[in-house]
Order: C-alpha cells, then sequence, then structure tokens
C-alpha cells in the first residue's frame, strides 16, 4: 500500500508540473573539486589535459537555472507554444553565462575570465580584437548581444552546405512519447522502491531505491522495441554494454509541499565505484529561474560578419594571387 500511495503522489506530482504554463527549476552539482578531480583520473586523460585545478574548483560550484514559458501548459506544448526561454549557468563567484529566447530573438551574455577557467583556455581580451569584430567585443566584455534566431540557423545551415538543407530536428511524436512514458512507469513500478516520511506545514518525503544496472537494464529493454519509432541516430545500448555498469543502489529523494513537487536530490556517489569520490550529487530545485524577458540594450551581432570570420584574411584578386611556380614541370601534379 505505501508503495502505491507513494507512486501515485510522485505521478500526481509530476502532472501538476506539466499543467503549469511556466515551470523552473534550479540544478545544482552538489560535489567537490577533489571528487571531479578523481573522476577525470578515472577517464584516463592524455598527460597535459587533466581537468586544470582551477576549473574543478568552478565546476564543483555550478548552478544551472531554467525556466520555460509557454502559451499552452507545458505537457501540451511545442516548439512554436514557447513565449520565451532563459537559461543562466553560475558558479561559486557569480554568473558565468546566461542565454534567452524571446520572440524571434536570442540574447545572450558571458563573463570572459570565468568561462576561461571552466574550459581552462584563455579567451582573448577585447583590446585585441580587430576594428571589424564588432558586438563580439561586448561579448568579451561581458554585455548583451542578440541574434535573430531563424537568420542564425538559416546561416548555420548553408554553413554545411545549401543543397543539404538544415537538417531536422531530432523528435519523437506524442504517441512514442505517451509509450515511453507508460514504459519508464512499468519499469518503476517493478523495480524501484519507496519510502514516505511525512513533515511539517504540508511537507512530505518519498525515497525512491533501486539497483542502478538492474533499473537501466529493465528500462532499455521496454524501450527496445520502441527503437523504429526514435529519432534517426539514437542508438540504445545493449545488455552487453551495460554489463559494467554499476550494481549499486540508487537513491532519489524527492521532496513534496502540499502534493507538488519542490527539490530532488540524487546521490550518485556510489555509482561512481571509486573510493576517492566522497561527494557526488545533484540537486533540482523547482522555482529560482529568471523571468524570461529581452535585456535592454542588447548589441545586435551581424550573423553575416560572424559567417565570414572577422579574423578572416581579406579576399585577394587574381592580380593579387601569384601562380608563378604552380605549373612548374617538376612538381608532381600526377601524384595528387
Amino acid at each position: 500500500m505505501e508503495q502505491l500511495s507513494a507512486g501515485k503522489k510522485l505521478d500526481r506530482a509530476f502532472e501538476k508540473l506539466g499543467e503549469k504554463n511556466t515551470i523552473s527549476f534550479e540544478l545544482d552539482l552538489d560535489t567537490d573539486a577533489a571528487s571531479l578531480k578523481a573522476l577525470d583520473a578515472e577517464s584516463e586523460p592524455e598527460p597535459g589535459e587533466e581537468i586544470p585545478d582551477e576549473a574543478a574548483e568552478l565546476l564543483s560550484g555550478v548552478k544551472i537555472k531554467v525556466t520555460v514559458q509557454s502559451k499552452k501548459p507545458i505537457a501540451e506544448s511545442g516548439e512554436k507554444d514557447l513565449v520565451g526561454t532563459a537559461v543562466k549557468l553560475s558558479g561559486p563567484d557569480g554568473d558565468i553565462a546566461e542565454y534567452r529566447v524571446i520572440g524571434d530573438y536570442t540574447y545572450f551574455r558571458s563573463d570572459r575570465d570565468a568561462v576561461s577557467r571552466a574550459t581552462g583556455s584563455p579567451m582573448p581580451a577585447p583590446e585585441d580584437l580587430p576594428p571589424q569584430a564588432g558586438a563580439i567585443k561586448d561579448v568579451l566584455e561581458g554585455k548583451w548581444v542578440k541574434f535573430n534566431t531563424k537568420e542564425m540557423r538559416k546561416t548555420t545551415a548553408e554553413g554545411h552546405g545549401a543543397e543539404e538543407g538544415p537538417a531536422p530536428a531530432p523528435s519523437v511524436d506524442a504517441k512514442t512519447q505517451k509509450k515511453l512514458v507508460n514504459a519508464l512507469r512499468k519499469v518503476i513500478a517493478h523495480e524501484v522502491r519507496f519510502k514516505t516520511a511525512g513533515g511539517e506545514d504540508g511537507t512530505e518525503h518519498i525515497t525512491a531505491t533501486a539497483p542502478f544496472r538492474t533499473l537501466v537494464t529493465e528500462l532499455l529493454r521496454e524501450i527496445r522495441p520502441l527503437a523504429d519509432d526514435l529519432p534517426p541516430g539514437v542508438e540504445l545500448p545493449t545488455e552487453k554494454d551495460l554489463k559494467d555498469a554499476p550494481v549499486a543502489k540508487a537513491t532519489a529523494d524527492f521532496t513534496l509541499k502540499n502534493g507538488e513537487l519542490s527539490e530532488v536530490d540524487v546521490d550518485l556517489a556510489k555509482l561512481a565505484d571509486n573510493a576517492k569520490v566522497k561527494k557526488l550529487g545533484l540537486t533540482l530545485r523547482m522555482g529560482g529561474g529568471t523571468r524570461p524577458t529581452a535585456p535592454a540594450g542588447a548589441t545586435e551581432l551581424d550573423l553575416e560578419e560572424l559567417a565570414q570570420g572577422f579574423f578572416g584574411a581579406p579576399e585577394l584578386d587574381d592580380a593579387e594571387f601569384d601562380t608563378s611556380g604552380l605549373g612548374d614541370p617538376d612538381f608532381p601534379q600526377d601524384e595528387y
């Protein structure tokens, strides 16, 4: 009875999210630099390609805030129904990067120093750019810039070859989505064990525990018959691929406030199967996102200028291009 009750409560909590026209959440990587360094070492990076200490410190405190606003309830919305989207990436010392999609435009800004620390690669200083860099200087100075979203897609498609055209966005139709959700529910009902605990002021905790390898294996068995309905290029791992997956139990703690989902905590440290990974988890908090509004004073990027490359050399005409020597009889033309 506890299993059934907890499952229904979680089901209803997620349904409530889908009924909203606006949804906001914050994803927090709950770890430390030492654990990230241990995970990086386990991947056996090439000498000199190890994650820098400064980058590990920065990434250990990363948070992602997302808000999606739609004309319809989120569960019924498609891309054309979205009014606005806002995504912000932050670190221990402040914002790293942020973008918003409002109407026809995408707005973007970033902290040059923070991005350099996160990637381990220094970015150029604004004063080092040539005059034709234009709004790119604003990007490096942390100011808001904007570009027409449709024009950017068109420019990107042309860059890949006009004959090919833009690649269709991978998508799953509503019928297949329903089948996937039903498959997930079936596996959860059989493999996940729930435990409930009440709290104060309408707060309730539901803990879900399952052996990781078993959970993933059974889920893939349910999804595999739907493989032909998935977007092109999606390859499902085989059971052989999963034989090295962790056997440890994964635990997720769901916090409900008056029946609505307010927080999810997932402990991943046991799944790392590395004694040096002391702290590794994910926390999802509902709310706290940035309202998707167009920032004032954003500079518009010249997409044609970007496509040509503001660092590119000037074009040479026939008079400037020296072709002498290319017809030299000693040049091994037949080999190329």
